[in-house]
């Protein structure tokens, strides 16, 4: 009979490594499977039957250990369950807005990982499509529903959100920690300047975009013409020249002028470099179809619960479609600008968030209006004057601040600031000041008032 200690086996011998009762090895094995995203047993076998769930397994691992703020997506099924069997509006709001929180991080982790594999050009070209996808589905879904005023305030409250919130935090975050790591000559953190004031440049286009409809709404509002028809006819020919100067955008970056870009293209091939991809990019874009199934639910129940949460809580639309949702879409986007700024990398911080920006006012606004044609659903560019003038404003001071290419903690405290205090304008903006569509603005000289006075005229 074999002895077990010259290197026998008998009954109390572990089956995988040679310990005994299998202890440390079945601990291995436990770990390996379930713990480790680098490898799943399974993945390399011949057996097509054990490497297909192997290969499922492993990419819903790696998508689960992807981020922190994975741990909500336990949200994702309580607020399925609630909206499906019409629990409390209120509470189907709550769950279903913790829910796609970690949703978009997943959109976002799964779009990095298609990016790695498919270069620059393409990557970008995905980054502008699914960056934005909560915002997008969500504004679907309530445009399909005929909530222009969530649809509008949405797209708006994105824009606010990432140039003044996502901004403000990456150079409040990223003042404080050069200042306190930093010399004293290194007390302001560069970034390009060029591609910072392209992209001022597009948002004053967009902010332009949204003045001239509230102008001559409130101009033919005095006379006797076709004022919806006449706006409806302006923002479907302003939504098509949009679309094509963000194309023109894209060749500008990607093709003619990437040079311009060299700074932050060399720091996402150091990334790139130091980070491979962790699964294929058909188990990426896998990921993605699941992901935005999810969102499309969620955000049905969420959008359908936002009436009865107005009566309630007693919070206008327009505060929910302008801070609220806009934050938990661009949940992802926040927290991984300001991780970039800490690294001191603000040319991959302001692509982020003015990037983002960008998107949401040259691509996905004048999508919607477009869809909303399609769909012969009245949306329009026409916002209402209090919101375009925020507008405005909020890209005149962003302007001033990326001018000189440097930022500092004063800068973030400052964009930080003007966010809060637009959010608390909104806070108190009742719903019935735009009831029926119309704006409670009558003069026309307003806006251009406002216009000459911050720009010195």
């Amino acid at each position: 009979m074999p002895n077990p200690s010259n290197g026998g086996t008998n009954e109390r011998t572990g089956l995988l490594g040679g310990q005994e009762n299998g202890g440390p090895s079945h601990t291995s094995s436990f770990r390996q499977f379930f713990l480790d995203k680098r490898h799943t047993p399974g993945t390399e076998s011949g057996n097509r039957f054990v490497r297909v769930p192997a290969q499922a397994f492993n990419v819903t691992k790696v998508t689960l250990f992807s981020n922190y703020v994975n741990v909500l997506l336990v949200f994702v099924p309580l607020g399925i369950v609630a909206g499906a069997m019409h629990w409390n509006p209120l509470t189907v709001f709550i769950l279903n807005f913790f829910a796609i929180v970690p949703l978009a991080a997943v959109l976002s982790f799964a779009t990095e990982e298609i990016s790695v594999k498919l270069g620059q050009t393409m990557g970008g070209l995905l980054n502008a499509t699914f960056g934005n996808a909560v915002e997008l589905i969500v504004s679907i879904v309530a445009l399909k529903n005929g909530e222009i005023r969530i649809v509008q305030s949405s797209m708006l409250g994105s824009i606010l959100s990432n140039i003044l919130l996502v901004l403000g935090c990456c150079f409040l975050a990223g003042g404080i920690h050069n200042t306190r790591t930093g010399t004293a000559s290194g007390i302001e953190q560069d970034f390009n300047s060029t591609v910072a004031s392209t992209m001022s440049s597009l948002m004053a286009v967009a902010s332009a975009s949204l003045i001239i409809p509230a102008t001559l709404y409130a101009a033919l509002s005095k006379s006797n013409a076709d004022t919806e028809g006449n706006i409806l006819i302006l923002s479907h020919g302003t939504a098509i020249i949009l679309l094509i100067l963000y194309v023109l955008y894209l060749v500008f970056q990607l093709r003619t002028h990437a040079t311009l870009f060299d700074a932050e293209q060399a720091a996402e091939d150091d990334d790139s470099e130091a980070e491979e991809a962790q699964m294929s990019p058909w188990a990426a874009a896998g990921v993605l179809v699941v992901v935005t199934l999810m969102v499309a639910i969620c955000a049905e129940y969420l959008v359908d619960s936002i009436e009865s949460v107005v009566e309630t809580a007693h919070i206008s639309k327009t505060f929910i479609g302008l801070i609220l949702l806009p934050i938990v879409g661009n949940a992802a986007e926040h927290v991984t600008a300001v991780v970039v700024a800490l690294k001191d990398k603000m040319d991959l911080a302001m692509g982020v968030a003015i990037g983002s920006s960008m998107q949401i006012a040259l691509l996905v606004t004048p999508f919607l209006v477009i869809l909303g044609w399609i769909m012969d659903i009245d949306m329009t560019l026409h916002f209402e004057t209090f919101e375009t003038v925020v507008f405005f404003l909020s890209v005149l001071v962003v302007t001033y601040v990326i001018q000189d290419g440097k930022s500092n903690y004063l800068e973030g405290a400052m964009l930080l600031g003007l966010y809060i205090i637009i959010a608390l304008a909104f806070l108190v903006y009742p719903d019935d000041a735009v009831e029926g569509g119309g704006d409670p603005v009558s003069d026309p000289s307003m806006i251009v008032r406002s216009v000459k006075a911050m720009v010195g005229y």
